[in-house]
């Protein structure tokens, strides 16, 4: 199957770029990204808190089938633009056997109408130093955004 999201990671570079062209008008794009509702669904996640003002702050939770928390998601937003530009810090917790805090990093997220049914998001995710962009290279990353941006046009896709 295609991988539609497009990760690129420059060598030497403290960022990856990650690039998605939907199925779907600029604004329902945009309230992917607003709606608790439907970040949960995609994203498959609780979400405990979503404020889309610039410093706003979110939070999720992800559970195991058994209820138990196995990953946390936080960070706040330095920039909301609706309808244009999402910046913001994200952190990530892993809570399984021994909890591994991952390093937070800062994400710009640009989107953009391609036609009046068509968009696309840009991130740019920039990390403390290559080493961590790295690591975070070497886990299924580029399959789960995928996944995630597959889930997102399904679940919008309805919307329409």
């Amino acid at each position: 199957m295609e991988r539609k999201t497009k990760v690129h990671a420059e060598e030497g570079k403290q960022e990856i770029v990650i690039t998605r062209e939907f199925d779907l008008p600029l604004d329902l794009l945009f309230k992917a990204y607003m709606e608790p509702e439907i970040v949960a669904q995609w994203m498959g996640t609780n979400v405990l808190k979503l404020e889309n003002r610039k410093h706003g702050a979110y939070e999720f939770e992800t559970s195991d089938p058994q209820g138990n928390v196995v990953v946390r998601i936080n960070g706040v937003y330095p920039e909301f633009i609706p309808g244009q530009r999402i910046t913001r810090t994200f952190e990530m917790e892993s809570i399984f056997a021994s909890p591994v805090t991952f390093a937070v990093q800062l994400e710009f997220l640009e989107f953009e109408e391609l036609t009046m049914n068509t968009s696309k998001l840009t991130m740019q995710i920039v990390y403390k130093t290559v080493e961590l962009r790295d690591q975070m290279l070497k886990m299924p990353f580029a399959q789960g955004i995928n996944m995630a941006h597959n889930r997102l046009q399904e679940i919008v896709n309805n919307l329409k």
